[in-house]
């Protein structure tokens, strides 16, 4: 097993990770990545600037491995220790989320290859999920982080898709319907269209009915075509970006409540690595929004990213995994991250979104304007029928939407 791995970004070697003591990793930039970029820069993440020391990276590279029994079938395909990110890394790493690639050898694309599905094949595929998450075999190279029952595909021709082998960058993330609360996928994918008509994802989503199986299949939003092929985008979660370990097995990290991220670091971050940090504040103040208006009490930290768009800036990336938890009551009922220090989503005003802005040192009036800009669109689409209007989602949202800007007439400001 090799102790040290590079870590590729746009055909660069800019670092490598080192196993150390007690399955700990750690991060080391290489010289030419001290040559091309300023210290301090976030080059593979806000919480591993570029420095010409060693860092700890143990919490960025669990983040880019999935969770719970995803991990656990992950793990025992490879022959590893589920706590092993380092070996999991050299066995997968060569198609994570983002623009890296983590290998022990220089990344070769003439190893990468695709199998196409047959329909039956692909039916297949969902029936193995539990023994091959994300559709691992021998022949694949890739990872994604996680709970959810996934499948990561490539596009074919029009309508058809294939399986990525050997660190073939996959284009699309295929979701099962929950079992135990069917009809989860198509409110996703409701909450979706409503954040693309709000301006806050470009996500292309599509719903089928694969065999026996419900699935929403979405677009990548860290992949793009490029010359010769897919090209990767670099990204990383809240939890990575603020060196947050989310699967410390002490506790559910990645919500506030227990030591996770929270909308306040997020604005941090973008106030210290952003092109125009008051314009992507704009824009969290409308997540914020849009978060309350669909009851999405599971946008915690690895539910919400950071775009790198050079190795110097990052943005917010468009959101994805919108759930509105709100609809199945037995679902948390706290906000996976506070707003304005109210916990219980339900609760949340536009007095509260105004002081969480506030903590931001962000002008109340910007936050305002794009929270309300958010829910008229958001109610416009709905009026337009961008969702079936008498659907659980859209009912949902008309009613919250009432009481946020009714509430906001006589709340909004208050301390």
């Amino acid at each position: 097993m090799a102790e040290r791995l590079g870590v590729w970004l746009d055909g660069v070697r800019v670092a490598d990770l080192e196993r150390r003591a007690a399955n700990r990793i750690a991060c080391r930039y290489t010289e030419e990545a001290l040559d091309l970029w300023p210290q301090n820069s976030p080059v593979l993440s806000c919480g591993l600037p570029l420095s010409s020391r060693p860092q700890d990276a143990l919490a960025f590279c669990r983040g880019l491995l999935p969770e719970g029994n995803a991990l656990l079938a992950m793990a025992q395909q490879a022959g590893l220790a589920a706590n092993d990110a380092f070996g999991l890394l050299a066995r997968y790493g060569r198609d994570v989320a983002g623009a890296l690639v983590v290998s022990a050898q220089e990344p070769d694309e003439r190893r990468f290859d695709v199998q196409a599905y047959t329909p039956g094949g692909l039916e297949e595929a969902l029936e193995e999920l539990d023994d091959h998450p994300l559709g691992l075999h021998d022949d694949s190279e890739l990872s994604l982080a996680g709970l959810q029952d996934k499948l990561l595909l490539v596009e074919l021709d029009a309508g058809s898709w294939g399986r990525p082998l050997r660190g073939l960058p996959s284009t699309h993330i295929l979701k099962l319907d929950d079992q135990v609360r069917p009809g989860l996928v198509e409110a996703e994918a409701h909450c979706l269209q409503l954040a693309r008509a709000a301006g806050l994802t470009d996500i292309d989503i599509k719903l089928e009915a694969i065999g026996n199986f419900r699935c929403l299949i979405v677009t990548r939003f860290d992949r793009a075509p490029g010359p010769g092929g897919t090209r990767r985008i670099h990204q990383e979660d809240l939890c990575q970006a603020l060196g947050v370990d989310s699967e410390d097995r002490r506790r559910r990290a990645k919500y506030e409540r227990a030591g996770g991220p929270s909308f306040r670091q997020a604005a941090r971050l973008l106030d210290s690595y952003a092109e125009d940090p008051a314009a992507e504040l704009d824009r969290l103040a409308a997540v914020v929004a849009f978060t309350v208006l669909i009851g999405n009490a599971d946008a915690h930290g690895k539910n919400l990213a950071l775009l790198h768009p050079t190795a110097e800036r990052v943005r917010l990336a468009p959101l994805y995994d919108t759930v509105p938890t709100a609809l199945w009551p037995r679902l948390r009922r706290e906000a996976a991250m506070s707003i304005g220090a109210q916990v219980v989503l339900a609760d949340v005003t536009m007095s509260d979104i105004g002081r969480e802005a506030r903590a931001w040192r962000h002008p109340e009036d910007r936050a305002r304007t794009a929270a309300l800009a958010t829910i008229a669109a958001v109610t416009e689409a709905i009026e337009s029928e961008a969702i079936p209007p008498d659907s659980p989602v859209a009912r949902f949202v008309r009613r919250r939407a009432a009481e946020l800007t009714g509430n906001h007439s006589s709340r909004f400001g208050e301390a």
